[in-house]
Parts: structure tokens; sequence; C-alpha cells
């Protein structure tokens, strides 16, 4: 948030730790919820147990409750939409009140500072939906421009411990999803076609529904009112009772970027660059951004090298020339060796299992693998080497997922060594025995095989992801 509540201020931060990579590497706490769920009380671990949650987003049906961990941002005025043009380097020339974008900022250099999904509400009115980094900038952007907007915060609940947000948010995920939605809302159920909205009630309650889903299957996404939150999900959950819903903890939701793909939270490209040092004075020194957290076998010369451009992510595709925007240059004139592509690694059966014996016995032990997540800090790098031993690329978000029985990661691989089918090596564990974070014990490097795959892996998943939800009539 803006340095206006604090006393010190993130470049502050920068010019007096020794080392902001070490910092970051060694000493900063994580600035989001707890993977356990034991930082805040608002959503258990587990309703019932994280192995059927994960179950019920692929054979059944699922209830993400997000009332309470993302930002929101809401943006008004004649200018709103062009900041937002300005910022983002999608096109937003289509951008009509039926639709939502995943929209994307990056930093001058063509950095990302992060994504989200943006919702038009009106010709001049705009929702933002997570991402606190890139919440941040287009504040900062809106306050230091000439733009006649107005900025409308809404934190999440850790920040706010009442609990009260300005709206809920849930989303059902899963093979039954779409009928299960369509027996839950009042009258008839509109067909959506991806990132399409439409306006619904539940039980007389206004509701936005977006043609979306976490886990990547026939998914929507639903906001209305905080106050209706309650009566709501139990209307949810009293039809959803027939088509085997279950409610997802904290466990099993981190664990859905395995499923759909989302390469989520980048670190920002916003702490190098001598441009961007009035922005860094904006910034406080206890914000999300000074909470940076690195961990894992890759650890670089520079914090540039932990950065990534829209085409790592997987939004090459995204990006659209037809207007100017913040960054435009840098990846206009990006050499295509540059662009790492996104892949699932499947990793080795054997040399997991070779982990999880070294915790048995007296040693040695490989950094522990814990399910279903098992990266041990927000933002996680492990090098990943070709057979021969180059260095390939890096593996971030990784862990198990039961339906499909392995344990896997999402990467950023060099173009030459991302072809399906190529056998590469993820370097496991910290050097030097382990970090300072609190979270990673002592232990020693080991190699994991893996295979390359697309993303997302499971290949029910990327059929399902852009397929209409609804009919014309219940």
């Amino acid at each position: 948030m803006s340095n206006a509540q604090s006393q010190k201020s993130l470049q502050q931060l920068t010019e007096e730790v020794p080392s902001l990579l070490g910092h970051f590497y060694n000493d900063a706490p994580s600035p989001h919820f707890s993977r356990s769920g034991n930082r805040g009380s608002f959503i258990p671990p587990a309703f019932t147990n994280w192995r059927d949650e994960q179950r019920s987003w692929s054979e059944t049906a699922a209830l993400f409750h997000q009332s309470h961990h993302m930002p929101e941002m809401f943006l008004e005025g004649p200018d709103a939409l062009k900041l937002l043009e300005y910022l983002g380097i999608n096109s937003l020339t289509n951008f009509t009140a039926d639709r939502a974008k995943q929209y994307v900022v990056c930093a001058p250099k063509g950095h990302v500072i992060g994504d989200c999904i943006a919702y038009r509400l009106g010709e001049h009115k705009f929702e933002l939906v997570s991402s606190m980094p890139l919440q941040n900038w287009v504040h900062y952007n809106a306050e230091v421009g000439n733009w006649d907007v107005e900025i409308t915060r809404d934190a999440p609940s850790n920040l706010n411990p009442s609990g009260e947000r300005t709206n809920w948010r849930f989303q059902i995920d899963g093979p039954n999803a779409g009928e299960i939605f369509s027996k839950v809302i009042d009258g008839d159920m509109p067909e959506l076609r991806f990132f399409r909205t439409a306006r619904v009630t539940i039980r007389g309650c206004d509701v936005l529904v977006l043609r979306h889903g976490m886990a990547g299957h026939q998914g929507v996404e639903i906001s209305g009112p905080f106050g209706d939150e309650e009566r709501v999900r139990n209307s949810i959950l009293e039809v959803g009772r027939d088509y085997g819903l279950l409610p997802v903890g904290t466990q099993a939701y981190f664990s859905t970027p395995l499923s759909n793909g989302w390469m989520a939270y980048p670190v920002p490209g916003i702490f190098t660059d001598p441009e961007l040092k009035s922005y860094r004075e904006w910034l406080s020194a206890d914000g999300w951004e000074a909470h940076t957290e690195l961990g894992g076998s890759f650890v670089a010369d520079s914090l540039e090298d932990y950065y990534a451009t829209p085409y790592d992510l997987g939004y090459g595709h995204i990006i659209k020339y037809d207007h100017d925007f913040v960054g435009r240059e840098a990846l206009q004139n990006l050499p295509e060796e540059s662009k790492r592509q996104k892949v699932s690694l499947v990793w080795n059966r054997e040399d997991v299992e070779k982990v999880f014996r070294s915790q048995f016995g007296h040693g040695p032990r490989y950094k522990a693998i814990e399910t279903p997540v098992s990266y041990y800090s927000w933002n996680h790098f492990d090098e990943v080497h070709t057979v021969s031993g180059s260095l390939a690329g890096v593996s971030c978000h990784a862990g198990y997922v039961n339906p499909i029985g392995e344990h896997l990661s999402l990467a950023m691989i060099a173009p030459e060594h991302a072809e399906p089918g190529t056998e590469l090596e993820i370097t496991w564990g910290e050097p030097d025995g382990g970090s300072r974070k609190p979270q990673v014990e002592d232990h020693v490097q080991t190699t994991i095989r893996a295979v390359v795959h697309p993303v997302p892996y499971d290949p029910k998943t990327r059929q399902a992801f852009r397929t209409s939800v609804g009919v014309a009539t219940k």
C-alpha cells in the first residue's frame, strides 16, 4: 500500500539491507496466507481431507471459498479504461460489460509486475481481483498521473481482521459445476463462453458470474455483496450435495496451479530499475513487495534473474501492440531466445521415493517433499538442468495431484529444451544445508529426474478450459 501509512519506504529498505536478494532469500516472511491454514481462521486447512478435495474438482465438483484472501480494487471515472489500457499488455478494444480479462501489467523493462482478473462493471467502472503488486502499481499511477479516476481498495481479511469484505467470492469447479450452478440460480441458466460474464440471482441474492475455474474444468466464479455470503454458500452446498460437491480447504486450494497451470504471483519486476525509484518510495517497507520470499536451489547473482516476462508465464499470446503501454518497447525488442516457455515437469517416481526413504534412519536427509504442495517459499525456484548439465530453466510451483497420481511442477524452460518428452533434471533442496527461513530444515541437495509435458498436464483439463457452461434453460 501507499507509504502514507508507513514511516519507512521500500526504497529505504533496499538501501538499508546489505543485500536485498539475500534478505528475500533468508529473512523475508511470505506475505500470503500460510498454506497450512494456521494464519487466520477464515478457511480451514481441509473440510474433509485434501486428497478427496483434490479429487472433487476432477471427478465431481468443488466449492472454492475465495472471499477472504484476495485483494480487490475498484476504479471509476472517465479515465479508468484509459489508465488500464496504458498499463496493461492486453488489448481492451473489445472489453465490453459482458466480458472479463486476464489482465497483465509490466514494468518499463518488460518484466511482469502482476496479473489479475479484471471485470468491467459499467461504462466507467472496473474491478480488479487478486495481485496486490498489480493493484499497487495501478494505484500509484492513478495518483501520480493526470487521470480522472477514483480508486477504492478492499484489503484481504488477514489485513482486516473483522473479515468484512465488499464482496463474497466463490468458485464452483469440476465436471458437475455447470449442472449445480443451473440448479442453484433463480430462473433460466445463461450460456457462458470462456471469460464471459452475466448477472443472475441465487435465492434472491444478486450474483455476478464469470465462466472461469481455478482447477481448469467447467467452472464458474461468482461474487456478490458480502452480506449475502452465508445464504449463497448454504444454497450451493445444499444443491451440490447430490452431485458430489465438496468444499475445499486451503491445503488443496493452494495446489490448484498444478491442475490449471497458472504461475501465481511472480516476483514483481520493480526492485532494481532506477526509473522506478519514486515508485519504491511510494511503497511501504512492510507491504507485499517488501515481503517477497525466495527459496529453492536456484540462487542467482542478481534479483533480476528471478523476474519473468509475459512469455515465461504463458501470456505471450495476449500481448497486443495495438496500443501504447508500459513495457511495450522492451517486449518488442526481446530476443526469441529469451522467451522461456511454461511447461509441466512430471517428476520421476523412483527419485521421489528416494527422497521419502531418506527421511528414515540416520540420514543424510534430503529436503522433505511435502504434499499437496512441495515448495517452501512463496516464490520458489529450483534449478533445472539438461542431462548434460547445462541450465535449462527453473521449476517453480510443485506438488502432488491425487487424481492423476503424479508429482509435478510448473517450470519456465528455455525454448530449445521445452519440447514435450524432453528429459531434464531438477536440483532439489537449498545449497549449504538450507537458508535461515524457519520452514526449511537442515538437509542436503539431491537430483530428481523429470520429463517435460504440456500445461495443463491433464489433457482432459486442457480440453475443458474453453468449453461453455450452461444451456438456454434449466
